[in-house]
């Protein structure tokens, strides 16, 4: 028997894992490209609403703010809303990848190049 070749095996099984991983991973951003957050502003007034990876797929604006002098504080107003959608929008990404990574003893906060 040759020495080192023990090694082999436990090979195979870190490729059969990343493998596993690689194809978990695949289908978790298949199913989160369909979940959306929403983000508000305004007390409600504006929502914006947006997919776990960011993609902005609506906004609803109450048409009581379309007042003409106040055509800036409806613009703060979309543009918090959106990032208020696109900030719940990571944490969902970074929760799901948590609960994914957790049982591979990788650290905690690791984030994952996509």
């Amino acid at each position: 028997m040759i020495k080192g070749l023990g090694g082999i095996g436990d090979m195979a099984k870190m490729m059969k894992a990343a493998k596993e991983m690689q194809e978990k991973m695949a289908q978790m951003q298949e199913d989160l490209s369909s979940v959306t957050v929403t983000g508000e502003s305004g007390a409600g007034l504006v929502k914006a609403s947006c997919t776990v990876k960011g993609e902005l797929t609506a906004l609803e604006i109450d048409p009581s703010i379309f007042v003409p002098s106040e055509k800036e504080v409806v613009e703060d107003l979309i543009l918090a809303a959106i990032k208020e959608a696109q900030r719940a929008a990571e944490e969902k990404m970074q929760a799901e990848m948590g609960k994914m990574t957790e049982g591979l003893g990788l650290p905690a906060g690791m984030k994952m190049p996509f």
